[in-house]
This record gives structure tokens, sequence and C-alpha cells, in this order.
């Protein structure tokens, strides 16, 4: 089968899953990931046989793109703010809301001119780590904390920080029964929000290939991180501190109440498609 060849197969046996132009992106992503090609060298070698061992592990890439897994699963990586992540099933795939949740935090802290070799971050909920190496890519002078109650998830955190060379204080621990024990100028966080009740409108390709304990609360209160955060952020956030929250876009008069007589200044912030999903705060 040739390179062409292959591009026709892939896109005729997974039309009904994804548009054309999903299709010629997985697809290019996947010979580039294989064969060692990129887009355009596949075209200019589009005639060439496909090595056997290659063509094998393609036709087996169709196999389990059928079965809804997601395609950065099956790469084992993605891209995130323009960094490298390894991902699995024991984390998040990131989502762009979190990218522009880092921005606005990236912009804050730069603005406000909180940038000093003293400072000091704390990220709740790690995940595959892109939060807190995002951050000390961006502010390398910076000590980052981040915690986290999976401990394969700061597995795979801790293979992010190898390879990209940077150094983050990981913690083991559930965040909802921790107690800190020290005190931070910046916190930012992406906890489980997701309301038990809502789990039917999650995607079962989300459901199936994800860690739940990532993405639903662990009780029926779907603010309950919320709630610890703010008790935390009382505390252990100094003076002048900032607070970057991503929240679930449907509670987000509610999440603000829960930090509004606790900071100078509490705001709720729309993502790109209009909808609530950040909390910015500072103390």
């Amino acid at each position: 089968m040739t390179i062409s060849e292959f591009k026709t197969y892939f896109k005729s046996e997974l039309s009904e899953l994804y548009s054309d132009s999903e299709n010629a992106f997985l697809c290019s992503v996947f010979i580039e990931k294989i064969v060692g090609f990129d887009s355009f060298h596949q075209r200019r070698f589009s005639d060439q046989e496909l090595l056997v061992q290659d063509e094998k592990k393609l036709l087996e890439i169709i196999l389990e793109l059928k079965t809804s897994k997601p395609y950065q699963h099956i790469l084992g990586e993605t891209e995130f703010y323009g960094m490298t992540f390894f991902v699995n099933e024991n984390v998040l795939i990131p989502r762009p809301e979190t990218e522009e949740l880092l921005e606005f935090a990236i912009k804050k802290i730069y603005n406000l001119s909180l940038v000093t070799d003293q400072i000091k971050i704390l990220d709740i909920g790690t995940g595959s780590g892109i939060i807190p190496l995002v951050l000390k890519k961006h502010f390398p002078e910076a000590e980052v904390t981040s915690i986290d109650f999976s401990e394969k998830a700061l597995e795979t955190a801790k293979k992010n920080a190898d390879f990209h060379h940077l150094k983050v204080n990981f913690i083991h621990a559930d965040y909802l029964n921790f107690d800190l024990n020290e005190s931070f100028d910046i916190i930012i966080s992406n906890p489980p929000y997701i309301g038990i009740e809502e789990e039917n409108e999650i995607a079962d390709s989300v459901k199936e290939f994800e860690p739940k304990m990532a993405l639903f609360s662990p009780t029926s209160d779907a603010l309950i991180f919320y709630r610890k955060i703010a008790e935390d952020a009382k505390k252990h956030l100094n003076e002048n501190g900032l607070l970057f929250l991503e929240i679930n876009q449907k509670l987000g008069p509610e999440t603000l109440e829960l930090y509004l007589n606790r900071f100078t200044v509490a705001l709720l912030i729309k993502d790109l498609s209009e909808n609530d999903r950040f909390i910015f705060g500072r103390k």
C-alpha cells in the first residue's frame, strides 16, 4: 500500500467518526509518527510503498480510532501551549480552555509585577503537569508546587518535567483532606468540577478513556474543591496574592460567590466561547 492509498483507506474507514478536515489532519499526524514524513514529504512521496511493519502499525491505529479512543492517547503525546506533553489514560487530555487560563495568568503575573526570585506558586490537581510546567517554563526562578491524589498521574507529570528539564515539587496527597503548611503568592487550579448529575451529558469517548477522578466531583457537591481552595486561600495566600481557577460553566455565579468576601478583587471571566469559565482573585 502506498502513502496515497493509505490516506484514501484511512478516510473511508473513519468517515463516520471524523470530518474530512479531521481525517486529513489525523492521517497526516500518524503517518509522520510512524513513517517519519512530515506533510510536505507525504505529498512528495505519496506513491512510495509503505514498509510492511509501518503499514501494520497504521492499520492497527485505525482499529484503535474506531473505538473512539482519543488520538492523543494513541500517539502518547499532545501539544499544549507550544510544548509537547506525554499523556495516557491516567490523565486528562489538555483542553483549549486551560490554555486560556494559563495565558491569562501569565499576563496578569507579568502585568502586576509579581515576578521575583522568591515567587511561590501552588497548583492543585497536577494531572499531566501542564499547568505547573508551563508556569515554571515562563517563570524559571519561581518555586512551583503541585498536588495530585493520583500516583499514576504524578508519574506522568514527573516524566513531562524530566522531558522539559523543569523542576517542580510534586506532592502526592488527597487535597480535600490535606493541610497546607506554607503560604503562596499564586494559587492556580483546574480541579474536577463536573457534577455527578451531569455525567450523562459527557461524551462516552471522554468517560471511557479519561480518568473520572479528574473529571467529576467526588461528592454531590460540584463546588467541594472550590470551597476548600477558598478556605486555603484565606490562610495560605499571601497579601496581594493571585488566584486563578478554571470552573464549571454552569456554576459561574455560585463559584464566584465563594470568593467575593475573601478578596479585594474577585472576577468571573468568560472564555473565548462566551461561557463562564474562570475565576480571578487578588487578595
